[in-house]
């Protein structure tokens, strides 16, 4: 089969960004008047989702807490990723840069909690033993929107007190609700968290369509959910897309927890493929091929099963245990299956032009994604072209996208 010869393309996004990061972070403590006593023990909860500059950040923020006076630590704040163990999460925010040699504070790694009271709730409520202990916690997370449902409180703050926080005890109280559970079990329970837990302040982040530091914003405790909320409707106009609702195959280079905590942004992709929710409207992608997973991922492919087909390569590096105690605490098994595997990337998309349906291959509308926080450069096929040139900057010519070894050309 010839497979039709994509062009390279921009679109453009708003850019607006912050350049001065530690200054913001400075700036946005010290104007949310919190306090911390001289000698007081901080913990400062770090997640496992990629966030641009998260560890310069997270750095900024033990600075800061020095300056009061402060003895500042990180926890790991990431339900049950790095499969579940003190280890693995101190490795994911290693990977992220947040080390204690970079950062000046130690990490101190637990999977151990406490149980807060939960007044009725219809869950139980747990919080990290190390951050109950500590004198205050901060809570660093970026606001976005989520991933498996849609709500005025979606992935933020509060997520971060519950999930976060909470860690792999907390995941599976939460999820086993589904997303009942994380759409109107979350608010309530990190209220509870915040008032017999001992949040000092939380750091939210919005990241513009090209993945930089939009805004950076200190909130205390009590204002968690209204932060949330504003915060979300600026990330969701900023979000990246597709430049087009409807396609016969989209051409994933990568994916990984760093990415996008489902792997691959479904948001982008227009696949949730969770029971009981209502799929998206658009975009329409009839396959979804994907091809490798990134580094960060630590082996975690949760989210590989949204594609319909993957490469041999990709699946060589699946840490199975990692990934299925991520689609097991999430309750949402679909995610974890793998799709059609492929020798590959050739074959996987030539399999996947097979099985469109009734299309003229030659024209098929085709686009190709380094990964789906990476959507200003692309490479797009001819019919696609015809419909979004008045929009975007072309980069080259039509190529072909394959190397001799029926593997993808360097993006």
């Amino acid at each position: 089969m010839e497979i039709p010869g994509l062009i390279k393309v921009r679109q453009f996004f708003n850019r607006e960004h912050i350049e001065d990061i530690e200054g913001k972070v400075r700036e946005e403590i010290l104007g949310s008047e919190v306090r911390i006593k001289p000698g007081s023990y901080i913990a400062i909860a770090a997640g496992s989702r990629g966030i641009r500059n998260i560890h310069r950040i997270v750095k900024a923020t033990v600075e800061v807490v020095k300056e009061f006076g402060g003895r500042p630590f990180i926890v790991p704040a990431m339900g049950s990723h790095g499969g579940a163990t003190a280890e693995g999460q101190k490795e994911l925010l290693e990977s992220y840069g947040i080390t204690e040699e970079y950062t000046g504070a130690p990490i101190r790694s637990s999977m151990e909690v406490v149980e807060l009271p939960s007044n009725g709730l219809e869950n139980k409520v747990y919080m990290d033993k190390l951050a109950y202990s500590a004198d205050g916690t901060i809570v660093i997370n970026r606001i976005k929107p989520h991933t498996d449902f849609h709500g005025d409180i979606e992935s933020g703050l509060l997520k971060m007190c519950v999930i976060g926080l909470g860690k792999h005890k907390q995941a599976i109280e939460i999820h086993r609700f589904g997303t009942y559970g994380l759409k109107y079990l979350i608010p309530p329970t990190a209220k509870r968290i915040i008032e017999y837990g001992n949040i000092i302040l939380g750091i939210g982040i919005v990241e513009n369509a090209y993945d930089e530091t939009m805004v950076i914003s200190a909130a205390k405790p009590e204002d968690f959910e209204r932060e949330d909320k504003r915060l979300l409707d600026i990330a969701r106009g900023n979000m990246p897309r597709l430049p087009v609702d409807k396609l016969d195959l989209l051409i994933v280079d990568e994916m990984g927890k760093d990415i996008s905590g489902a792997g691959m942004d479904t948001n982008i992709i227009g696949r949730i493929y969770i029971d009981g929710e209502t799929e998206p409207e658009k975009p329409k992608i009839t396959r979804i091929v994907v091809t490798d997973l990134t580094e960060k991922a630590h082996g975690n492919a949760i989210g590989i099963g949204l594609a319909d087909l993957t490469t041999r390569r990709l699946v060589n590096k699946i840490d199975f245990n990692a990934t299925y105690q991520n689609a097991v605490t999430s309750t949402f098994l679909h995610r974890g299956k793998i799709p059609v595997i492929a020798e590959d990337s050739k074959t996987a998309i030539e399999w996947a032009l097979m099985t469109c349906g009734p299309i003229d291959i030659p024209n098929a509308r085709i686009i190709r994604i380094k990964n789906t926080l990476s959507l200003n450069e692309l490479y797009i096929s001819r019919s696609v072209l015809e419909e979004i040139k008045d929009r975007i900057e072309i980069i080259g010519d039509f190529t072909d996208i394959l190397d001799e070894e029926g593997e993808l050309i360097k993006f």
